[in-house]
């Protein structure tokens, strides 16, 4: 068993549920930007985002009593961190989404996983890749490709750019976490992660200005709750989670919730925005349920036996 960040023992059921919870909220995040965009520009969206999210989670590692000083190693923690996820994979991914379609975005971000392999193998000692977790990698690809393209009719010709803008924030997502996995950080989570928007927040911002966006917020009772939960549910709680499961598991594991978050943004899209689940949809959830097994199969026979009694003889 792993410790979590106040150094108490948790289960892999523990983790699972975490993983699922993380799933669900960075799942429903999906519809949920869609419905704040009405209200304001991508890059700007995504800077006042991560300055809200800084702010509440530093003041709830103040609230906690948890030291928030970062030492040189934190500063090397937040560094990659703010720059790495924050900044450059949130500015890249909402630029490249504004030049195609929400079905080639899913698809190129769901190569995540792949990179995370590929790098893990290059910078830690201890990632390997197996034949079964190669091919559950690959089934996850299949399956969110299902997904996100319903009907051949609707494919639409991809922008270029847009495509090579995913590919990149997908890439900087993956080396980022890997880095991550590499460094010793004395700081807990909270502080951590509170420190890493406060960075990436105002490079954002940034991004924004040199793009041209107007800095404006059209405010709507749509706009305030849809930012309200990518803030407060998505941002704090699902970062929070993503950063202590990544201390848990390794960036290999964390990131294959790119598997798992579109199941949950296509119901959330078929509850609250009446969107239609196809019978292309069923076969693209269970193709990702397929590959998921496959690649956390040791992972989840452990669970199952992990808390059975022994056996003993007649």
């Amino acid at each position: 068993m792993a410790a979590d960040g106040f150094g108490r023992r948790v289960t892999r059921h523990e983790n699972a549920l975490a993983f699922l919870a993380l799933a669900a909220l960075w799942g429903a995040s999906y519809p949920a930007i869609t419905a704040a965009k009405a209200g304001v520009d991508p890059l700007l969206m995504a800077a006042l985002r991560f300055d809200a999210i800084g702010v509440v989670v530093l003041a709830y590692a103040v609230v906690r009593g948890q030291p928030v000083r970062p030492t040189r190693a934190d500063l090397r923690t937040v560094l990659v961190g703010g720059v790495g996820i924050v900044a450059v994979h949130n500015g890249l991914l909402f630029a490249g989404q504004t030049r195609v379609t929400g079905a080639v975005g899913a698809v190129v971000l769901a190569t995540v996983p792949i990179w995370s392999v590929a790098f893990a193998v290059v910078l830690l000692d201890t990632a390997r890749p197996t034949p079964s977790r190669v091919a559950g990698v690959c089934l996850g690809l299949l399956g969110v490709a299902i997904l996100a393209v319903p009907a051949p009719g609707a494919i639409a010709s991809p922008d270029g750019l847009g495509v090579a803008l995913l590919a990149a924030s997908a890439v900087a997502f993956a080396l980022a976490t890997v880095v991550l996995r590499r460094e010793r950080p004395r700081l807990g989570v909270a502080a951590r992660q509170g420190w890493m928007m406060l960075l990436g927040g105002p490079l954002l911002h940034a991004g924004s200005l040199l793009a041209g966006e107007p800095q404006r917020v059209v405010l709507s009772q749509q706009f305030v709750v849809a930012f309200a939960f990518l803030v407060f549910a998505a941002g704090v709680v699902g970062y929070l989670l993503f950063f202590e499961l990544l201390d848990r598991l390794g960036p290999v594991e964390i990131n294959l919730v790119g598997y798992v978050a579109p199941v949950f943004a296509a119901v959330v899209g078929w509850l609250f925005l009446d969107d239609v689940i196809s019978l292309s949809t069923v076969v693209g959830f269970v193709v990702v349920a397929v590959g998921f097994l496959l690649v956390k199969r040791d992972a989840i026979r452990d669970a199952v036996t992990e808390d059975a009694p022994p056996a003993t003889g007649d």
